[in-house]
């Protein structure tokens, strides 16, 4: 592990504080970077992620893609957990904070307000951030691209009906635009410029040397995002920590939760750690962006459904850093 990795901890700890600071101090430059969207999707934030994607899809093979169906169990504990459990159990979680653990210290109306952002967060699986947490894990790149993938095609289908349900409305407004977008920028172009980068250098001891030439820049994409969406948010972090810290709650109640009962899946189908890994983290992140987009959509900018999908943004990094660093120290103990 270089330098970057092996500190990470530290150094999103202090992008996350440069990130509040900087939106504390140069608001005008956070706005300018808030209005560079298309479809709720931010492209600085996308020219970053690609920062981070890029290096893994360097080291997608496509002869090996063949050979991913041969070990179907990693992916079944990605889709059960994803759709059956996961959309669930952060609904009943946000019922049981907001409705009986936290209800004496909470409006009814924000209540219901926060129960859905958390249920919209449930809903939506990661999409482009998992291929980082892959690759900080050494998960296999191939079998990381075949579970986003079918995650994206279930998620055509099955987030709108989901999110009714646990709503208990119908007139969900899937922002289509955001979702299409999202996986053509954060999957399928990152994708063909790794292919083609393959082609042109050709030999493996070309591709090897180019991947830990540019694999640095992962860690500088995810650094600079952070510092990125905290500065976006750093003004509601300052204004209602309280709020925010109970809304937490839930949130890593829910991710350590769904990580375990995935990784113990994993281990007792003997799934291998570089599949094993990726298939418990994809569950555990959240799509982010399709999440805040629903929620704005939905219930409006200033809305809690809309303050409870960015607390999620804001918990996941740390998060799925202690839960990368956990899978690392386990690796051992697979097959």
């Amino acid at each position: 592990m270089n330098v970057f990795e092996r500190y990470l901890t530290i150094w999103v700890a202090l992008a996350m504080l440069a990130g509040i600071a900087i939106g504390a101090m140069a608001p005008a430059l956070v706005e300018a970077i808030a209005a560079a969207e298309v479809a709720s999707v931010n492209l600085v934030v996308a020219v970053l992620i690609w920062a981070m994607v890029y290096p893994m899809m360097v080291g997608v093979d496509p002869r090996s893609l063949r050979d991913v169906i041969k070990q179907p169990k990693g992916l079944a504990i990605t889709l059960a957990v994803n759709w059956l459990i996961k959309p669930f159990t952060m609904a009943a979680l946000g019922v049981l904070f907001f409705e009986v653990v936290f209800a004496d210290l909470i409006a009814p109306a924000d209540a219901q307000q926060y129960i859905a952002g958390l249920i919209l967060l449930g809903a939506a699986p990661c999409t482009a951030m998992v291929f980082v947490w892959s690759q900080l894990t050494r998960g296999d790149e191939s079998y990381t691209l075949l579970q986003v993938s079918v995650n994206d095609v279930v998620m055509v289908f099955a987030f709108a009906p989901i999110v009714a349900f646990l709503l208990g409305v119908t007139d969900i407004v899937v922002p289509w635009g955001t979702l299409i977008l999202s996986v053509v920028l954060f999957v399928a172009l990152p994708l063909l410029a790794g292919l083609l980068t393959r082609a042109r250098l050709g030999t493996p001891e070309r591709i090897a040397a180019f991947r830990d030439r540019v694999k640095p820049w992962g860690v500088v994409g995810l650094i600079a995002t952070v510092v990125i969406l905290f500065g976006l948010q750093g003004q509601v972090i300052l204004d209602r920590p309280q709020v925010i810290a109970l809304i937490a709650v839930p949130i890593l109640i829910q991710s350590y939760g769904i990580f375990a009962l995935a990784y113990a899946a994993a281990y007792a189908l003997r799934v291998p750690h570089r599949i094993a890994a990726p298939c418990a983290l994809i569950g555990t992140s959240n799509f982010f962006e399709l999440a805040v987009a629903v929620a704005i959509s939905l219930f409006g900018l200033n809305s809690g459904a809309a303050l409870a999908t960015v607390v999620g943004v804001l918990v996941e990094v740390p998060v799925m850093l202690s839960l990368v660093a956990f899978a690392n120290r386990t690796r051992a103990g697979f097959a």
